[in-house]
């Protein structure tokens, strides 16, 4: 298993969000260099980073600060947030990313998705399957989480299986940022109906605990590792004998 310890930019600064809710932000940090390189001593090969602002108004994108985390930390970087268009794919990797998250757009334009991923590559494209559950089935969310559209997680995979989708990142939107633990029902199946796509958990996970029998490839951590509540070293030394390539 993959840890993916996170960071989330708004204005520069190191935050959380609680369920993506703007107006429920922690600050946890100033200068996110140097929380990536804290992460990249710690051990990780992975970071993942998201631009908040850039997901809210495409004009405030931090494209030359994503540029400097990756160059000054050295890590593998998975990053994303209101991911519009080819071009902001080709600058983000121009930047350096090892992968760009893309959500909404795949919901909304699903063919130019799919052309992106065959042609970057399946493992330099995850799509951002995130999730809520009005009802009986979980519905993916666009928007930046606020709104659910009508196309249910299982038939959104589907859509970019022969593509050849490789990584997908899965949210559930109401365990985020909660650390009340990931929602392992929800991976079993995932897992389970597309064994051959490599899952990312997301949302919820507070402690080592958590990490024990998660049936996915990978993980995100974020506000448990700011708290205290998980020391990433340990995380990593723990994840299950986990490659961290």
């Amino acid at each position: 298993m993959i840890i993916y310890p996170a960071i989330d930019l708004i204005d520069g600064e190191v935050v959380r969000l609680h369920k993506g809710d703007f107006a429920q932000k922690t600050i946890y940090g100033s200068d996110p260099v140097a929380v990536a390189r804290s992460y990249a001593e710690a051990g990780a090969s992975w970071l993942h980073l998201v631009d908040l602002d850039g997901a809210k108004n495409p004009s405030q994108r931090q494209t030359e600060l994503i540029g400097r985390i990756i160059a000054g930390s050295g890590l593998k970087v998975q990053t994303g947030g209101g991911i519009r268009s080819r071009a902001d794919v080709e600058a983000l990797v121009t930047a350096g990313a090892s992968r760009v998250v893309i959500g909404s757009l795949a919901v909304r334009e699903p063919d130019l998705v799919a052309a992106m991923i065959r042609d970057f590559g399946p493992e330099s494209i995850c799509l951002a399957a995130d999730v809520v559950r009005p009802e009986d089935e979980f519905l993916i969310a666009v928007s930046g989480w606020q709104e659910a559209s009508e196309l249910t997680l299982t038939a959104f995979l589907s859509g970019f299986e022969m593509a050849g989708l490789r990584h997908v990142l899965c949210t559930d939107i109401d365990r985020d940022g909660t650390m009340q633990g990931p929602n392992t029902n929800l991976y079993h199946t995932v897992k389970t109906s597309f064994p051959d796509i490599q899952i990312q958990a997301s949302g919820g996970v507070k402690g080592i605990e958590d990490l024990v029998g998660l049936p996915t490839d990978g993980v995100i951590i974020g506000r448990a590792i700011y708290e205290g509540a998980i020391d990433l070293k340990v995380a990593l030394a723990h994840a299950l004998g986990g490659d961290q390539c």
